[in-house]
């Protein structure tokens, strides 16, 4: 629907019917009027990261006492490549899929971190999020295999250090009656 009436008001505006004034405020609609094609309810998320460098912002680790520091980048060090897997259950909105706010970090706020889309269609999401107060900047990317089923990459610098990350996807069902995380 949104597509259409996006595609409707642009050759309005060619045709000379609609003023130009309205164009900028159609934007936000056609600049991604495709719907994601994920199904909403719960889902199992498989994330595997490897890591290089200190993954911590530089503030925080100026905070530390040097034994605590030390002892932190040395666990960073004998990780680093290390692959570490972990399994998050969550529920996803409609609206967390309309508004690309279904892959948030756990404890992630609102404010945290700025996003933006670079492309969307059905079956494929490309964002960049940076969050300045965690030193973190990420290119994710989305693929919709099936609406039950997607793979991703998570890519990106935490304070000095790199990550990657692979995402693997399952819908669980439509109830998130047994979901604690409720984004």
């Amino acid at each position: 629907m949104k597509k259409k009436m996006c595609l409707l008001t642009l050759a309005a505006f060619v045709l000379g019917v609609v003023p130009f004034q309205v164009v900028p405020l159609m934007s936000p609609l056609c600049a991604f009027a495709d719907s994601f094609n994920m199904k909403p309810g719960a889902w199992e998320l498989t994330y595997t990261s490897t890591s290089s460098g200190t993954t911590f912002p530089p503030e925080m680790l100026e905070k530390m006492p040097p034994e605590r520091r030390a002892k932190l980048e040395e666990a960073m060090k004998a990780r680093s490549g290390q692959p570490k897997t972990r399994i998050h259950k969550g529920c996803i909105t409609q609206t967390d899929l309309d508004q690309n706010k279904f892959l948030k970090a756990e404890g992630e706020k609102e404010t945290d971190c700025a996003v933006k889309v670079l492309t969307k269609s059905t079956t494929k999401l490309v964002m960049e999020r940076s969050c300045p107060a965690h030193g973190a900047n990420f290119k994710i990317s989305v693929d919709v295999k099936t609406p039950e089923t997607v793979v991703g990459t998570i890519d990106g610098s935490v304070g000095s250090g790199q990550m990657h990350t692979d995402v693997k996807g399952q819908w669980l069902g439509e109830s998130c009656d047994e979901i604690k995380d409720r984004h």
